[in-house]
C-alpha cells in the first residue's frame, strides 16, 4: 500500500471512529434520561472501547504515514529526524500533537467512574474533531478569514458528528420503547434527539454550503475535476441523509402510535441506512481532503 492509500485508510477510520464516539457519548450525556443512558452504555461498552482503540491505533498509525506522504515514502516513515521535522515544523504535526492529546483524554476517560466515562469519551472525541480543523483547506487563508473558515469547518465536524453518532445508541433505545419499565425514558430520549437533529442537520447543511462557497466559490458542477466529483458526491449523500431523517421523523414515528412493531422496524433499519451513508460521506471526505480543491 503506498503512502497516500494509508494515509487515507488512517484518516477515514480516525474521523469516523471521533464522530461516532462524539454524537454517541453527548447524546447519551446531554439528552437521554440517567437511567436508561446507564442501561444503553452497559449494553453497547465494548463497541465503544473498541471504537476509541481504532481511533488511537489509527492516530499513532497515521504520524508515519504522514511522514512518508511528505517525504520520499516508507523508507522515511520511520526517520527519526524526518519525523521530527513534521512534528514541530508542520502545521500537519501540530495538528497530531493536539489530536494525541485528545486521544489521551479518550484512553483516561476509561479510568473514570463507569456513570462518567462517557462524558470523557464526548470531551476527548470532540476535541479531536476540533482538531482536524488545523489540516483543513484552512490553511490556505489567510486572518481572520482562515479563522472564520476554521471555526465553520468545527461546527461542520460536530454537528455532523453529532447527527451520525447519535443515531448509534437510538438503535437500542428504539428496542428498550417495547420495554413498559424503559418506555417513558426511552419516549423522552426519541423526542430529544428528534428536536437535536432538526438543529444539527441545519447546521450541517448551512456550515457544508459556507464551506463550499469558501473553498471553490462557486458549486462543484466540474465533474471533470476529481476533487469537485467526490464533493458533489458528497452531497447527494447528505442530502439523501436527510431525506431519511425526514421520513424517520415525520412517517415513521407517528406510525408508533398505530402500529408500534412495524414503525420502531421501519425506524431501526432507516437509522442504520443512515449510519451506512454516514461513513461513506466520511469516506469520501479522507480522500477528496488531500486533493487540490480545483
Amino acid at each position: 500500500m503506498d503512502p497516500t492509500t494509508a494515509l487515507q485508510l488512517c484518516r477515514f477510520l480516525h474521523d469516523a471512529s471521533l464522530m461516532l464516539l462524539w454524537g454517541a457519548c453527548a447524546y447519551l450525556s446531554l439528552f437521554v434520561p440517567k437511567t436508561l443512558a446507564d442501561i444503553v452504555w452497559r449494553m453497547s461498552a465494548r463497541w465503544f472501547f473498541l471504537i476509541a482503540v481504532i481511533a488511537v491505533t489509527t492516530l499513532l498509525a497515521a504520524l508515519p504515514a504522514t511522514t512518508a506522504n511528505i517525504g520520499s515514502g516508507w523508507s522515511d516513515a520511520l526517520d527519526a529526524g524526518m519525523t521530527h521535522d513534521v512534528l514541530f515544523d508542520t502545521t500537519v504535526g501540530l495538528a497530531w500533537q493536539a489530536q494525541a492529546l485528545a486521544a489521551l483524554v479518550m484512553a483516561g476517560a476509561f479510568l473514570l467512574p463507569e456513570r462518567r466515562r462517557r462524558h470523557g469519551l464526548a470531551f476527548g472525541a470532540g476535541l479531536g474533531l476540533a482538531c482536524l480543523s488545523l489540516t483543513g483547506h484552512a490553511s490556505m487563508l489567510e486572518g481572520w478569514l482562515r479563522q472564520a473558515h476554521r471555526a465553520n469547518d468545527i461546527l461542520h465536524v460536530l454537528t455532523g458528528g453529532g447527527w451520525l453518532g447519535a443515531l448509534v445508541p437510538l438503535i437500542p433505545i428504539l428496542r428498550l420503547l417495547g420495554r413498559p419499565e424503559c418506555r417513558a425514558e426511552a419516549g423522552l430520549a426519541l423526542r430529544r434527539f428528534s428536536n437535536a437533529g432538526h438543529v444539527a442537520v441545519a447546521l450541517v447543511i448551512l456550515s457544508g454550503i459556507v464551506n463550499t462557497m469558501l473553498i471553490l466559490k462557486r458549486l462543484p458542477t466540474d465533474w471533470s475535476s476529481p476533487y469537485q466529483l467526490l464533493l458533489a458526491l458528497k452531497i447527494a449523500l447528505v442530502a439523501g441523509m436527510a431525506l431519511l431523517a425526514i421520513v424517520n421523523r415525520y412517517v415513521f414515528v407517528p406510525w408508533i402510535g398505530r402500529n408500534p412493531g412495524r414503525a420502531l422496524q421501519a425506524l431501526r433499519l432507516g437509522s442504520i441506512a443512515e449510519i451506512v451513508i454516514g461513513i461513506l460521506v466520511i469516506g469520501l471526505v479522507a480522500v477528496f481532503g488531500m486533493l487540490e480543491p480545483v
